[in-house]
This record gives structure tokens, C-alpha cells and sequence, in this order.
């Protein structure tokens, strides 16, 4: 079952807006600069599954610049420890997306491979210590055999060591909730939730803003559940768990837990009515018009019920599949 991590994320990574953000503000390329979210269409990465363990996790965005077209594939991980061998793991999703984009004869007139900007966004405790390049995992070939070695290189984005006072001058959505996971709950009431109050006052998104709701959600069981955390080291648990006791107190304190005020926000304003409809429109935007047994599915739904549907329709192949072991819609 993927983890509070991974289910936040993947939510909020669904959205053009968040991927904007991240490859402009926390990559050090300028060329995504002042592009606009039309140009940015979500890919489903499904093909991933047929060679190796399906990621849910992943998120592959297609992005226009211009007359380019390049791709963004991003990998959540937000595992406790570092895998050595992330470099290799890239080249070989790198490597499934490209063929996939040839059996689908999606290639451009001139039949060449796009560019593609792989980027791991990684939240854990130590430090990320794994190449950024497959180069070093490699033994030294002979000079004769050098330039026939792989090569992959991508950019990380290492959550828990970005610098705070950037993110703090950085007003965009994702700086604000990066700042809410490394903030001590004092912060985030009294700076993080009014800016983050004050975002969506001046930029009104009911789809983005029920994800952020349920990223929020997340990241408040995940701080008061130790036990899902693990570390490898005496030191890393007894600090982590200092940070987190600390952090479960002071939201039980101010109701955060109970009620954030985005989510009581969401809850006043008929979350669940929004919810039919923001899952509505992702399921049409995805399958087309729906049947009316689906339509009457969702209109009688619970809010767990919905929740869950809205998860799997990020990245569901199918509109039955949706709706799980459920009798699926015709």
C-alpha cells in the first residue's frame, strides 16, 4: 500500500501548476520559465508496470515549449534510507518511457527521441548520498570501450535540505507546503497557513485545493504515527521522534488535527459536493463522457468512498478500474 507520502504527492503532482513550480523553482533550468500550464499535459506511465514493480508514484508530465516537446518524469521517493543505485533505476524508466513513446508512434515528423528531465523528489531523514550520475556506478572501462558505457544523469530535489530562507522569499504553492513539512507546528499557524490561506483567496482552484486538503490530511497522520516511520540509526530515531511527539502535541493543542482551517474551509463549503465534482471532471477528462450508472456511483458516494476513487483515477487505465472490486460501471 503506497504510504501517506507518496498518496499526498502524487496528488498534488497530478496538478500542471505543481509540476510548474517544481521544475522552475527547485531545478536550476531557466527554459520552463514563463510557460504556460497549457502547455503541460499529464502522461500516464502504466507502461512502467509490464517490465518492472509498478510505481504508483511516478508522475510523467509532456511539456510544449515553443515548437519542443520534452518530457518531465518524476520520481517520488520517500523511502527512510538511499538507494545507490537510483542513477540506474532512472535509465531504465527513461529507457520504458522512450519505447513507449516509439510503440505508440508518438515520436515528432522527424522520428527522434525527445528530451527528458528526470527529477527524484526525495523527503527522507538522511542525507541523500547515491550518484547523480550512473557514470560513477560503473567500473572504468578500457579507453577502446569507454564511449560505448550508458550513461544517465537527474536532478534531485532533496526536500528536508532545502535552504529556508529561500523558501521562505518563495512565494509559490509548493514552497508554502514544503515549508509545512519542515516547519514546528507554531510555524505553521501563525506564517505557512495564513500564507497558504491567503494563496488560494487570490488564486481560486477547487481541484488543486481539495488535493492540498488531502496532502494536508497526510501529513498530519504521518506526524502523529511513529511507528510508521523507520531510521537507521539510534540517533535519527531519538531526534525524529523528539520532532514528531513535539509536533503531535502542539497541533492537538490548536485543533490541528481536529480540523485544520483549510480543511474546515473545504468541509464548510460542501466538500463532498465539490468532491463529485471535481472527480467528475477527471474521469470525463480522462475516459470521456460517463455512463449513467457511473454518474449515479458517484452521486451517492460517501466521502471515502470518493476520496479513494479520486485516487485511483490519477492514474487508472480504465474507468472500471476506478471503481476497484466494486460492480463497475458499463
Amino acid at each position: 500500500m503506497p504510504a501517506y507520502n507518496d498518496l499526498g504527492y502524487r496528488s498534488l503532482f497530478a496538478h500542471p501548476e505543481m509540476v510548474r513550480d517544481l521544475v522552475t523553482h527547485f531545478t536550476p533550468f531557466t527554459l520552463f520559465d514563463n510557460v504556460a500550464l497549457s502547455s503541460f499535459e499529464r502522461v500516464d506511465p502504466v507502461y512502467v508496470s509490464e517490465r518492472l514493480a509498478a510505481r504508483q508514484s511516478d508522475m510523467v508530465w509532456r511539456v510544449r515549449i515553443g515548437e519542443h516537446v520534452l518530457y518531465v518524469y518524476i520520481l517520488l521517493e520517500f523511502q527512510s534510507g538511499v538507494d545507490r543505485w537510483m542513477a540506474l533505476r532512472m535509465q531504465s524508466y527513461v529507457g520504458l518511457l522512450c519505447q513507449d513513446l516509439v510503440k505508440r508512434h508518438a515520436l515528432s515528423s522527424g522520428l527522434l527521441l525527445p528530451p527528458v528531465l528526470p527529477v527524484v523528489v526525495y523527503n527522507g531523514a538522511p542525507r541523500w548520498s547515491a550518484s547523480l550520475d550512473l557514470a560513477a556506478l560503473l567500473m572504468e572501462a578500457p579507453a577502446e570501450l569507454a564511449p560505448f558505457q550508458p550513461s544517465q544523469r537527474y536532478v534531485l530535489v532533496d526536500q528536508q535540505r532545502l535552504d529556508r530562507a529561500a523558501l521562505e522569499a518563495n512565494a509559490t504553492l509548493l514552497a508554502l507546503l514544503f515549508r509545512m513539512e519542515l516547519s514546528s507546528a507554531s510555524e505553521v499557524r501563525d506564517n505557512v497557513l495564513p500564507a497558504l490561506l491567503t494563496w488560494f483567496d487570490d488564486a481560486p482552484q477547487e481541484s488543486l485545493r481539495l488535493s492540498v486538503g488531502q496532502w494536508i490530511k497526510h501529513l498530519a497522520q504521518r506526524r502523529g504515527n511513529l511507528e510508521s516511520f523507520a531510521f537507521e540509526s539510534v540517533e535519527g530515531v531519538a531526534d525524529m521522534e523528539r520532532k514528531f511527539e513535539t509536533w503531535a502535541e502542539e497541533f492537538e493543542d490548536i485543533g490541528f488535527q481536529r480540523g485544520l482551517a483549510l480543511a474546515e474551509k473545504a468541509r464548510m463549503e460542501g466538500q463532498v459536493t465539490a468532491l463529485r465534482g471535481v472527480l467528475g471532471s477527471l474521469l470525463h477528462k480522462r475516459f470521456g463522457d460517463l455512463p449513467q450508472t457511473a454518474t449515479q456511483r458517484i452521486g451517492q458516494a460517501t466521502q471515502a468512498e470518493l476520496e479513494q476513487w479520486f485516487e485511483r483515477g490519477l492514474d487508472a487505465s480504465s474507468l472500471a478500474a476506478v471503481f476497484g472490486g466494486d460492480p463497475a460501471p458499463a
